[in-house]
């Protein structure tokens, strides 16, 4: 019999409160279809590592609810030099949302970010100046699945779990209202498919748990463009990634975030169901 390589995904604690397990069936389809042998490790105790061939932190859901202990594991799959997949560097540098100023920097369009330090109202108000808007959203600069993010209209306070707090300042893009955030997938370098996620009536947030919904989506070709030019500034090609973006008032993109840890990959999106992602996380193993 062929030897089957071993991959460990990172999953979630068994208290954790999102439905991910129906997502872990599809990965773990997808890589057993390309020869993989799937086994679970809890990402916060994950025990001993050594004996795979590949650690896929796909279900590190909950990371930003225990910083510490995230970067204390970053810090110990580089130690043990042990085969990790995105590569740790990405995975640390994607950690934290202050990337976006690099990818700003090295001219890819971004959602306007000012970073405040410890947010209070002067700190807000000088966002809002910047950003030349009087609504916004503010979010951790270390999040998931839009923990800790708000709406704050114009004469709204602060509110009390951002007070004080480190905080990314946004203006609220126009597009997420009226044409929902759009998500394209990577495996290997290569596009795979696109997705559009709609609020539900009266929020901002996607996500599936505060109502949001998504459908397959034609992306087009300004979409992968710039979500090319976003992986193209990263420390490393990701074997996997997602790309969000959004648009303004006149409908042009911009880049909302890059997902290369734990992004949920929508594979019953995919016209091939994932046959793509299992080659490359498998092509990742033999080099």
């Amino acid at each position: 019999m062929p030897y089957q390589p071993r991959v460990a995904i990172l999953v979630p604690a068994p208290d954790y409160n999102e439905r991910w397990q129906p997502a872990f069936a599809r990965k773990a389809a997808a890589l057993a279809g390309a020869g993989l042998a799937v086994e679970q490790r809890i990402w916060g105790a994950p025990g001993d590592l050594g004996g795979f061939d590949l650690i896929l932190p796909l279900f590190a859901w909950g990371y930003q609810r225990d910083v510490v202990a995230w970067y204390a594991l970053l810090d110990r799959l580089e130690a043990e030099r042990l085969p990790v997949v995105n590569p740790v560097p990405v995975l640390r540098w994607n950690s934290d949302k202050a990337y976006l100023a690099e990818l700003g920097a090295a001219g890819v369009t971004v959602v306007p970010t000012v970073e405040v330090a410890a947010l209070d109202d002067a700190g807000l108000a000088n966002a809002r100046t910047t950003l030349r808007t009087a609504e916004v959203v503010v979010k951790p600069a270390v999040s998931g699945g839009a923990d800790g993010t708000h709406r704050i209209a114009a004469d709204a306070p602060i509110p009390a779990d951002a007070l004080g707090q480190r905080r990314l300042v946004q203006p609220l893009m126009p597009g997420i209202l009226t044409d929902g955030e759009y998500s394209l997938f990577f495996f290997g370098g290569r596009f795979s498919h696109a997705i559009v996620k709609r609020p539900a009536s009266g929020d901002f947030r996607v996500q599936e748990q505060f109502g949001g919904r998504e459908e397959t989506w034609d992306a087009s070709a300004e979409a992968q463009a710039l979500a090319a030019a976003a992986l193209a500034a990263t420390p490393a090609t990701p074997v996997y990634a997602r790309v969000d973006m959004v648009g303004d008032a006149a409908g042009r993109l911009h880049i909302m975030e890059l997902e290369l840890i734990e992004p949920s990959l929508f594979l019953h999106h995919a016209p091939d169901k994932g046959a793509a992602f299992g080659l490359a996380v498998a092509r990742a193993i033999s080099g």
